[in-house]
């Protein structure tokens, strides 16, 4: 493969690059999950497409080849869709709330797989899903196999991401040396370990990425829900819920919209983002003492609803209103 003839074409500025078509970008991103760049010319790859930003196109190239390389898991027996919670920020100023969410959806019946960065790799200073999870007692799963057995035996599972993706671990993996996020830092949110039959929490902190994942995620038929994250993590800001849209056949239906003021009261939450009194919240969350915040309950309901676990909207709703004492989600 010419490298030299993609980065001539995409290494000419905002301005002067042209955009890689769909097969193209295909064809050039299985090298690099392969492996086959040389660094020299995949560092300027990776440079030049930051700095021209990539196309729907060229994110649908991309997460096409990521697909096609993609460690997949069976789908659990019945009618609900396993939750495939993407968990790659953590976080350093509030309390990471992924594995609750997580735990939720389990409590409820619903097949849940959340992948991420290995504790080793995760940015300095941040709390990880990882972390939270080893606290709780649930250890990261080794293998496809474990993870397999403790979906299906379980309901939940933990699996880092060079055991899913080993191709797209090195490519995060590139931020350390090149100082920049790269395209795997989305692509890593839309990944379907269940071959597209999971429904995928994905999440974005910018408007634009937005718009792109939405576009991306309609155009390859995913059933996804789309929602600003928290510090980058797929779960509703406790203090204000985001607009959550859900993208199924390749259209996007809006289930909440976003709350524009702050709650009026606010939810009591851990004292700080540490493992320790998160894990120690969420015990109290979770035996009925301390009330679900507002925001995650609705974005609970709509993990119901699009799963299938509820036969509409308004059943989700109110199976999730039962569970936490009459909860109003409206």
């Amino acid at each position: 493969m010419d490298f030299a003839a993609f980065i001539r074409e995409i290494g000419r500025g905002a301005s002067g690059a042209r955009d890689l078509s769909r097969a193209e970008a295909q064809e050039l991103y299985g090298a690099m999950l392969d492996g086959e760049v040389p660094d020299l010319e995949l560092g300027a790859i990776v440079i030049a497409l930051r700095v021209k930003t990539e196309t729907v196109d060229e994110m649908v190239g991309f997460l096409a080849a990521a697909n096609a390389r993609l460690h997949t898991l069976r789908r659990p027996h019945g009618k609900v869709r396993p939750v495939v919670i993407p968990s790659y920020n953590g976080a350093r100023r509030s309390a990471n709330l992924t594995p609750l969410l997580a735990l939720l959806l389990q409590r409820f019946g619903v097949p849940v797989l959340v992948h991420g960065l290995g504790e080793a790799d995760s940015d300095f200073g941040r709390v990880t899903s990882e972390q939270i999870f080893k606290a709780l007692d649930i250890p990261p799963s080794n293998s496809l196999a474990q993870a397999q057995l403790a979906v299906d035996a379980h309901g939940l599972a933990y699996l880092p991401l060079p055991t899913l993706s080993p191709g797209l671990d090195r490519q995060l993996a590139l931020r350390h040396r090149l100082g920049l996020r790269n395209s795997a830092h989305s692509l890593v949110k839309m990944l379907d370990p269940f071959a597209g039959q999971g429904l995928l929490l994905a999440a974005a902190t910018h408007p634009d990425y937005i718009t792109s994942m939405r576009a991306v995620l309609a155009s390859g038929g995913a059933h996804a829900l789309l929602l600003r994250g928290t510090e980058g993590e797929p779960f509703a800001n406790p203090k204000r819920r985001p607009l959550i849209e859900h993208v199924h056949d390749g259209v996007s239906d809006v289930l909440f919209e976003a709350e524009h003021d702050s709650l009026r009261n606010l939810p009591q939450l851990p004292e700080n983002c540490a493992a320790e009194p998160t894990v120690a919240w969420m015990r109290r969350v979770l035996a009925g003492e301390v009330s679900l915040p507002l925001p995650i309950a609705n974005q609970l309901a709509c993990c119901l609803y699009g799963s299938g676990r509820a036969r509409d909207f308004h059943q989700a709703k109110a199976l999730v209103a039962v569970e936490n004492n009459g909860l109003a989600l409206v």
